[in-house]
């Protein structure tokens, strides 16, 4: 909040981060020098007086909250490690309930993960959530962790190397579900090492080297095949997410699955705040 103590210093700070050799004027068709316009979140042309908005096509597109809340709320959901709920933000801010709730899930929309295929070594892993018994009388479902009990399908990639993980909720577990996941964001040829579930015994027809530990008679480690780094990830999530948020509903649980798979993938940059930042002007 010292750093960013109004939306004047904010707003530079996106123009820096957007255009960094210069906004281009449409009606110039040239880069031109731009002047921010007091009291609105605008910058005018210095030639022929066009007015440009930073924030289009951003999260903040059209936000009536300052920017330096924004700007707040986006440094806690890129630092706590656990997440951080709808509840703390609003007491950190002072905002109603909704209103931090839409903030934390256009954050989320940041967090996606990146479009490029996992190669090299992967590792593949399937988890499951359950619905909360203690629920019932709530017409609406929602979802909490339990790993003795089967419910929403979650299916998990991570390329060790660079700590990548990608996650995904999809409706079963099955070989025509998790297939097409696989062969949209492996490259063929990867190296990919599983259990022993039945699902990935045809990943060699589709071109990918594939390695086993057979789970059931107790071999998790093998010198040339494992899948500790994905179980380290379900074993961090969960009980980070489960403290955090209680309970999620299934209609936004792939929102909260890409902000904790987007934690752990960029855990060792030595900026995560800014990582995050940078991201808002993409697509």
């Amino acid at each position: 909040m010292s750093d960013y103590p109004d939306d004047a210093s904010c707003l530079r700070t996106i123009v820096d981060l957007l255009y960094p050799d210069g906004i281009t004027c449409p009606r110039c068709n040239k880069i031109t020098k731009h002047y921010p316009i007091t009291g609105r979140k605008v910058y005018s042309c210095g030639t022929c007086g066009h007015h440009t908005s930073p924030l289009k096509g951003t999260i903040l597109e059209g936000t009536k909250i300052p920017l330096n809340k924004w700007f707040y709320a986006i440094f806690l959901m890129a630092t706590n490690k656990a997440g951080t709920s709808a509840a703390q933000l609003q007491r950190e801010l002072g905002c109603k309930y909704d209103t931090a709730w839409r903030m934390l899930h256009q954050i989320r929309k940041l967090m996606e993960p990146p479009e490029r295929q996992l190669e090299g070594e992967v590792q593949i892993d399937e988890s499951f959530l359950h619905a909360n018994p203690f629920k019932r009388s709530s017409a609406k479902k929602r979802y909490t962790i339990d790993a003795r009990r089967k419910g929403e399908v979650l299916f998990g990639m991570v390329e060790p190397k660079s700590g990548t993980v990608k996650v995904f909720h999809t409706k079963s577990a099955g070989v025509r579900v998790l297939t097409p996941l696989i062969r949209q964001h492996i490259k063929t040829g990867t190296l990919i090492h599983t259990d022993g579930f039945g699902a990935y015994r045809k990943l060699p027809v589709w071109g990918y080297e594939h390695r086993t530990t057979n789970h059931s008679i107790g071999e998790y480690y093998r010198a040339d095949s494992n899948t500790q780094t994905i179980e380290n990830f379900w074993s961090t999530w969960k009980p980070r997410m489960k403290g955090t948020y209680k309970t999620v509903s299934k209609q936004h649980l792939q929102l909260y699955l890409d902000e904790y798979a987007w934690r752990y993938s960029n855990r060792n940059k030595p900026s995560m705040f800014w990582s995050l930042m940078c991201r808002i002007g993409e697509d």
